[in-house]
Formats: C-alpha cells, structure tokens, sequence
C-alpha cells in the first residue's frame, strides 16, 4: 500500500496561498499562524458526533500498527514522495517499522480530516495547521533516526554535528526563522544576475526606470516596459545568464524596459495604490519619449500585475488608453473568489489588526512574509533544508531563484493596506469599487490584447483564480497561456527544459477553467517563444536599433542594475 504525496488541499484542485494570506498573517506571531484558532475545536466536536466512524479509524489504524510491527505490512512512500529514498528506510527493520508506523498515522489522520466535513474556511485552516504537525512529525526529520545524519557523522567525523549546530544558530536568531535556501553570497547582484547590459534613465523617489542596451541590428518600434512585483526585486525578470526574461527579449529584438521598485522605509508609509500607479504611467511615458513611440506594451507580474491592470482602466476611463499596445501579465490574480488558503483567513478582524501593525511600523517586513512563504510547503521549504543544513550539515545548493527570493523588501503602510483591503473584499470583481488615481477601476475598460500566464502548480496565484481573472479583461483578443510549472518557475522558463510544455487558447469568459483545460492546445517546450511571436505582431514595424541609450531628459545616470535594488 502506497501512501500519497500530501499537498494543501483548496476547493476544485487549487493548491493553496494567494497574496492576501501573505499580506495577512504575515504580521501574527509564529504561533497564531500555525493554529486553527476555534476551527480546531469545530474538527474536534465534528468528530465527536461521528463516535463509530472514530471508533472504526482507530480499529484500523491499530490493527496496521500490529501487522507493521510484525512485518506483515506492505506500506510505502508515494511515488512523489522523496523523503525515504535513502535504502536504509527499506533495508533496516527498525527504520522500515518507524517509516510504516508515520505513514500509517498520518493517512488516518487525513481520513479523519476528510470525515469531519468542515465548511470552507475551516477546513483550509485545520488542513494547513495538520499539514504542518504531521510534516513536523516526520521520522527524516528526526537526527536520531536519519539515516543520513549518522552517515554525514561518520563521513564527517562529528563536522556535519558542529555545522549543523552553527546555522541552526544562525538561522534562529534573525527573521526569517526557517533553514536557510542559499548562502547569502551564493550570488552577486550586477555580476552573476542582473547583468544584463543597460543603464537607469530615469530616478524617481519611487523606483529607477532601467534602459537595456539592444543586442540586434533592428529592434520593434514599440517598447516593451516590464513591471516586477511590488514585494519583491525585479531581477527574477533578469536572473542568471541564458535563464534572463529580459536578455531573452533584448537578443529576440524588443526595446525593454524595467522598473527596479525601491526597498521603502518607514518614512515611505504613505505610498498606497495611487502612488505606485502614477509611477507607472511614468515609467510608460519616458520609454514613449525615450523611444519616439506613441505606444508601449507592457509585461507585468505578480503583485506588480494588479497595479498595472488598475492603472489600465484608469487610463482607458480618461482617454489615455492607446498609451499601452497590449498587456501581458504573469501569475497575477485579480478575481480572489476562493483563491486558495487566503480566502480562509482573511476575515475582517484578522485584515484590521494587520493593516494596524504594518501602520505602527510604517511598512511590512519582507523577511516575515518570506517565513509565512516557507511554512505554506513546509516539505519543500522547510524539512528539506531542515534535513540538508542541520542534520546533514552542508551549505544548500547555489540556485538564483532562491537567491533572488531571499532578498526580501518591505512593503509600504499605505500599499499593505490598500492591497489587503481590496483582496478581501474581491473589489476588482465589481466594477467600480476600487479605485486608482480617483478613477473607479473597471477591468472591462481594459481592452488591448491581452497575454495572460498562469503556473499549473502555483500555490501563491492558483491558476484558476489567474484564468478567471483573464476572464475579467475586456480585450476582445485575449489569450490565456498555462505553464507546466509553478510560481516563479513558471516564469522563469528558459527554453531547452526537455520536461516543460504549457498549454494556451483564447480566454471564454463562459468556460470554466476546467473546461478551458480540456479545450486548450498543449505544446511542448517553453512558452518563451510563443510570447516573443506574439510581441513581434504587436510591436510595431522593425526600425535601426538605437546607438546610444537614454534621450534628452532621460539621460543615463548608472549602470544597469542601477542602484535601488541593491539597497537592503
């Protein structure tokens, strides 16, 4: 009998956590985020009315416990899961029992879950505080019983045991609390990522506007102006070499443009929606002019995606809309109906008291919501390193996604709070009940192509909520494109992956996701390329490539990677 792989369970297959939770609970402290709170004692007094069913799983549970104990028992690890691949948890009796006796407990414990039937919000609450007691619980996690750590302390003679020991240290004693994913000089900024030649042109108090300088002898007219989230830096467009979003772009002929967000302090508290939306507009004006063309194309992801679509019906609704070409955004939710674990735990209450704290503060803390991150897949970003730092004793392995993730930025009182109220209340799916720069935002106004990307194993954007919010637009060329990856991989998709493909067809605003899937073309390899053809037929008529960079005005200041995004 195999177990299996056990992964946050959201309504129609969505893996959980959007933004929201993120922006919520990143602000409680360690213990009321793990808890479920009064859902625990509604699981308890569910079960309580199901005395047989009890009655039956413990029966069960017992009589495999006896037929594990005396080597009766066939269960095993799940294809999936990889926390016993080491031939001791097979080959050793002791350890095999111990194994056996885990995996028992924990599908009984996930039977109960399931026979308690709770409502939405509590099951998402109760499933993520189980998900992380029974990981927590694992026998590979346990330096006594690992295999691997007495093998590391044998290879080591006692080194893995002192190493170990060190970066448990370290890693306790500052935010945030979680085994770290990569050394902190695994990369440099300037010189491993982000190097991709350009300069900034333009320095706002807000963020740098970077110009990158064209590999091709003819470029597209219209420029294409990329636009990162707003809590994170915006190298995961421009990672390492051959894995850059941006140098992929540069070398296929577009003009492109980044804006690198500044890291804010307290001081910055007041930047909400309306702030970060006018400098948008400006970053789409000054690659107009820099250019000489009347219209930009614009790729945003994220976070940075939500922004840019407000700012999109905001120019629509003022008679500005032919500024933007079209709009490609990447792993961005706008709809929030059931969009994962968030929809759970974003109560009102539970929203105040975050905006409060962040207010007190002026920002929220990166470094919290990187901990809040790690404990949503507790098997992959916590015992994992938990397993390879301090039981085995070794430095993680290099990887400039976890790099780029690691680099953590604050997020403004004014914008925690704007955003979070928005998400909670689902206002962008009722025209008119947000607003951006005093205009009612209406996603229908949103009317140039469209390009919209989702990750099929994205726990942050689910991609149903990603494709319902496709649905939102009002482009009558709209095209929705599925990747077979997750949150940043899904983005950071180089061509040459054997093992990628993605899927795409136009946006049915009266399909389900489920039904767009079974109708959607699916194509091997990255969907790189295929964004790149589409750029090209929206990017106007190939003119010479620029021979220096910046114009009047925008005169270059610093090299790319420019200087914001090197500030802690």
């Amino acid at each position: 009998m195999s177990t299996p792989t056990r992964t946050p369970h959201t309504p129609d297959g969505e893996i959980a956590a959007p933004l929201d939770l993120l922006l919520v609970n990143s602000t409680k402290p360690f213990a009321r985020r793990m808890l479920p709170g009064g859902a625990a004692a509604r699981f308890g007094l569910s079960l309580a009315k199901q005395p047989v069913t009890v009655v039956e799983r413990g029966a069960g549970l017992a009589g495999e416990l006896a037929r594990i104990a005396v080597g009766r028992s066939d269960r095993a690890p799940g294809r999936g899961d990889f926390r016993f691949k080491d031939p001791a948890w097979q080959g050793n009796p002791l350890l095999r029992r111990v194994m056996q006796w885990y995996l028992a407990t924990s599908d009984t414990a996930d039977r109960l879950f399931d026979d308690a039937d709770l409502d939405y919000d509590d099951s998402e609450k109760v499933r993520f505080a189980l998900d992380n007691v029974v990981e927590g619980m694992s026998p590979t996690n346990n330096p006594l019983l690992s295999p691997l750590a007495w093998k590391a302390l044998i290879d080591t003679g006692g080194m893995s045991a002192l190493r170990g020991a060190r970066a448990f240290a370290r890693d306790m004693t500052s935010k945030p609390r979680v085994p770290a994913m990569i050394e902190p000089d695994a990369y440099a900024v300037g010189e491993t990522v982000a190097t991709t030649r350009g300069t900034v042109v333009l320095r706002t108090r807000a963020f740098e506007l970077i110009q990158y300088a064209p590999q091709t002898r003819e470029v597209r007219e219209k420029p294409l102006v990329m636009i990162p989230p707003v809590i994170n830096k915006y190298y995961v467009m421009d990672l390492a070499p051959d894995r850059s979003l941006i140098e992929y772009y540069v070398r296929g002929g577009q003009q492109v443009f980044a804006v690198s967000w500044r890291n804010p302090k307290a001081r910055h508290r007041d930047w909400g929606f309306d702030a970060y939306g006018k400098a948008i507009i400006e970053a789409f004006e000054a690659a107009s002019k820099i250019t000489g063309s009347e219209q930009v194309n614009v790729f945003a992801t994220c976070s940075g995606g939500i922004l840019t679509a407000m700012v999109l019906a905001h120019l629509s609704a003022t008679g500005r809309g032919d500024l933007v070409g079209s709009m490609t955004l990447g792993v961005t939710v706008l709809d929030q109906h059931h969009a994962g674990f968030a929809s759970a735990l974003a109560d009102e209450r539970a929203a105040a008291a975050a905006i409060r704290t962040s207010a007190n503060k002026g920002y929220l803390d990166g470094r919290a919501m990187a901990e809040m991150f790690a404990w949503l897949r507790p098997t992959d970003l916590v015992w994992r390193y938990w397993v390879n730092n301090y039981i085995q004793g070794r430095s993680p392995a290099p990887f400039d996604v976890l790099f780029w993730n690691a680099d953590t930025t604050r997020m403004t009182a004014a914008l925690h709070k704007d955003m979070v109220t928005m998400g909670l209340h689902n206002m962008l799916c009722t025209p008119g009940a947000a607003t951006m720069l005093g205009t009612p935002v209406d996603l229908k106004d949103v009317t140039c192509d469209s390009y919209v990307i989702g990750g099929i194993a994205d726990h942050i954007c689910p991609w149903q909520a990603t494709y319902r919010s496709a649905a939102l637009l009002g482009a009558e060329d709209n095209r929705y494109v599925l990747s077979s990856s997750g949150h940043i991989a899904s983005l950071v998709n180089p061509p040459g992956n054997p093992k990628a493909s993605f899927r795409t067809a136009p946006v049915d605003s009266g399909a389900s996701p489920e039904e767009w899937m079974e109708a959607a073309q699916k194509q091997k390899g990255s969907w790189w390329p295929d964004h790149l053809a589409w750029l090209e037929a929206r990017g106007g008529e190939p003119v010479a490539a620029p021979t220096a960079l910046g114009a009047a005005g925008y005169e270059p200041l610093a090299p790319a990677p420019g200087t914001y995004v090197l500030e802690a």
